[in-house]
């Protein structure tokens, strides 16, 4: 009978100690379960747990139900969170280098996008260092487009309209473009074509795809205008408290994800281009005329970042350029 008491005291103590020794982390992204970066960031959670022999379990909470993505960076920073996901650009106000990827045209197509990256990314890594995050990884977009409900003649077309907009520099976009910038988050879109409130849009044919474009747009222009980022951080603090092998586990699940996740977002971007065409929707490339409007308006754009970005943006740009 005491050889009983003692070995159910003694399981206890080792189930206490088990469940005090894992880690449970909280991880908000504002993107819905079937976008591919929420896919990306459910498979690099599940590595971190087997990679960490359980000891790290990290919950992810989708399409923005924890914290909505304008106040992710702030969640995050403060240790509100440990660990999140947001669009990099989403917070281009508060730090230019955070929506560099952002300029039109600077950077279009995929392999320039991950050149660029690695531009960035040392000077990237220093500003998320000083707001207390650990950068994990970045996935990039497809390449941003154009919605529009009519076909489009010329950029002229656009002058008036309700433009959806998703970051400071999209707004600049829309406005160099006579355009009205209306920011409207990817859970929203449907509605707000639905009721007029927005009339166009520039986002990825992986986002129209989710959000079922064809149901209030008919017109595609694959502009391949830039290819925004999404960062996966971690609170520096939080980290830092955890184990070197926990640590090591996530940075190595990590450098799997950012891989995965490009390999994705390339197949997602050939995938939601035919998707688009086989639900109706006219998929166009830009003619010349529209090419020469939209770099016009780029030149602008990038002229006016680098003299907010300062000598940190003009060096980015300049180790971009020299790599070509």
């Amino acid at each position: 009978m005491l050889g009983t008491k003692t070995f159910i005291a003694a399981l206890a103590v080792t189930f206490a100690f088990a469940a005090q020794a894992q880690t449970k982390w909280d991880m908000p992204t504002p993107y819905s379960d079937g976008e591919f970066h929420t896919r990306n960031v459910r498979a690099f959670v599940e590595d971190v747990q087997k990679a960490s022999g359980g000891k790290l379990v990290v919950q992810v909470h989708s399409n923005g139900s924890l914290i909505k993505h304008p106040d992710i960076l702030r969640a995050v920073s403060t240790g509100q969170v440990n660990i999140a996901e947001f669009l990099l650009s989403q917070f281009g106000n508060e730090d230019a280098i955070f929506e560099a990827d952002n300029i039109p045209f600077v950077a279009a197509g995929f392999d320039q996008a991950w050149r660029f990256y690695q531009a960035q990314k040392a000077v990237l890594e220093k500003h998320l260092a000083s707001r207390g995050l650990t950068m994990l990884y970045c996935v990039a977009w497809p390449g941003q487009g154009i919605y529009t409900k009519e076909p489009m003649k010329s950029v002229v077309d656009l002058k008036g309209t309700k433009f959806r907009t998703y970051s400071p520099m999209t707004a600049r976009l829309a406005e160099l473009l006579g355009a009205s910038p209306t920011v409207v988050q990817v859970p929203e879109v449907p509605q707000m074509f639905a009721t007029g409130a927005i009339q166009a849009m520039i986002t990825s044919s992986a986002t129209g795809t989710s959000t079922k474009a064809w149901e209030f747009v008919k017109n595609y222009y694959n502009t391949s205008a830039f290819h925004p980022k999404n960062a996966v951080v971690v609170n520096t603090r939080a980290l830092q408290r955890l184990p070197k092998d926990e640590q090591n586990a996530l940075r190595k699940s990590a450098a799997s994800a950012e891989k995965r996740g490009w390999d994705m977002s390339k197949e997602r971007e050939r995938e939601a281009n035919e998707t688009l065409a086989k639900n109706g929707m006219t998929v166009r490339e830009p003619d010349a005329a529209m090419k020469s409007a939209f770099a016009k308006v780029g030149d602008q754009i990038l002229a006016e970042w680098l003299k907010k970005a300062g000598p940190e943006g003009d060096q980015l740009i300049k180790a971009y350029r020299s790599g070509k």
